[in-house]
């Protein structure tokens, strides 16, 4: 097996989500990897000719872009240990495309990411993104199964 020196988790700041980052940072911890949280905010530039947004679609990208980086820090807050030493990005794009690239272009080792995120829609949109990665990383992917 080969060393394992840096852990990439992507997060949805869903209940699940904080289950998953707990299980990253025991394999951190145990495998004295850097850990990389990781948020990618859904691009709404596919969906552009569906609908006329009350906002130009540049400007809504970056108040969410804003809101979700606030979000990550509180996310982190509450969920980690001020001793536990970490990395986060939020990025904006295809979710699976974006962490894959990350992942690839950071050298990640492993990526441990759950296999649930919200329910109903969410839940659908993050288990597809779980598939996606498993098929498409370059590296090993750990996923869980926060429900069990």
């Amino acid at each position: 097996m080969q060393d394992v020196k840096h852990i990439l988790t992507p997060v949805d700041f869903s209940e699940n989500a904080a289950k998953v980052l707990q299980t990253a940072v025991y394999y951190a911890g145990k495998l004295g990897a850097k850990l990389t949280v990781v948020f990618v905010v859904q691009s709404f530039e596919d969906y552009s000719g569906f609908f006329v947004p009350h906002v130009p679609i540049v400007q809504f990208e970056a108040e969410m872009l804003d809101s979700a980086q606030k979000k990550m820090s509180t996310f982190l807050a509450e969920n980690l240990a001020p001793t536990v030493t970490h990395d986060s990005v939020v990025l904006t794009g295809d979710i699976a495309e974006e962490i894959l690239n990350f992942a690839k272009s950071k050298a990640v080792d492993l990526i441990i990411m759950g296999t649930h995120g919200y329910k109903g829609l969410e839940k659908v949109l993050f288990g597809s993104v779980a598939e996606k990665v498993v098929k498409l990383s370059s590296c090993p992917v750990l996923t869980v199964n926060p429900y069990r």
